[in-house]
């Protein structure tokens, strides 16, 4: 059975802005990430994330051998996408609509390792659902003051279960439920 993690990088004062300068990981954060994506069952993504990593399915002249290895790792996943207004996805994607609980337990039961879900949105839902297994906050030595928050609600209390130091700046909280 599949494990949900909702996982996002996030400044120190719990705000989440990807176009900000202060989230461009170093190379030890980058290559994490593309071994993070390999080891994945799939990627869950509300609308605007979706939108957001769309670039991936891109290839790009000025993109260096990490970003297409990065880019080639994201376009072997199966993506699901929850959205209300989308008509059509890319590749090797599929659009959820619907029940959204029972669309989700489905995924946990046919695959087997991490779906990792992004978007604090879509996170809050399936908070409140009860099906995140558990969330990974990968924090940034920056304040950003305002933004969307990592947390978009109220959350049952969390318990850490691992933490740890990821290149130069960043340390990766784990926490269940």
């Amino acid at each position: 059975m599949a494990k949900i993690v909702f996982a996002l990088n996030q400044s120190l004062d719990g705000f989440v802005d990807h176009d900000h300068p202060a989230f461009q990981p170093d190379p030890v954060l980058f290559r994490h990430f593309i071994d993070d994506v390999r080891g994945l069952a799939g990627c869950l993504y509300g609308r605007r994330m979706y939108e957001t990593m769309r670039y991936w399915d891109g290839d790009h002249f000025e993109w260096d051998a990490p970003e297409r290895e990065y880019a080639a790792a994201w376009q072997s996943k199966p993506k699901w996408v929850v959205s209300r207004t989308l008509k059509s996805v890319g590749p090797n994607t599929s659009l959820i609509e619907g029940d959204l609980a029972a669309a989700i337990r489905g995924l946990k039961t046919q695959h087997e390792g991490e779906i990792e879900v992004a978007g604090p949105e879509l996170a809050h839902s399936l908070t409140e659902l009860g099906l995140v297994d558990e969330y990974r906050l990968y924090l940034h030595p920056v304040v950003l003051g305002h933004g969307k928050p990592f947390f978009a609600g109220p959350r049952p209390p969390l318990r850490l279960v691992a933490s740890d130091r990821i290149g130069e700046k960043v340390i990766r909280l784990t926490y269940v439920p």
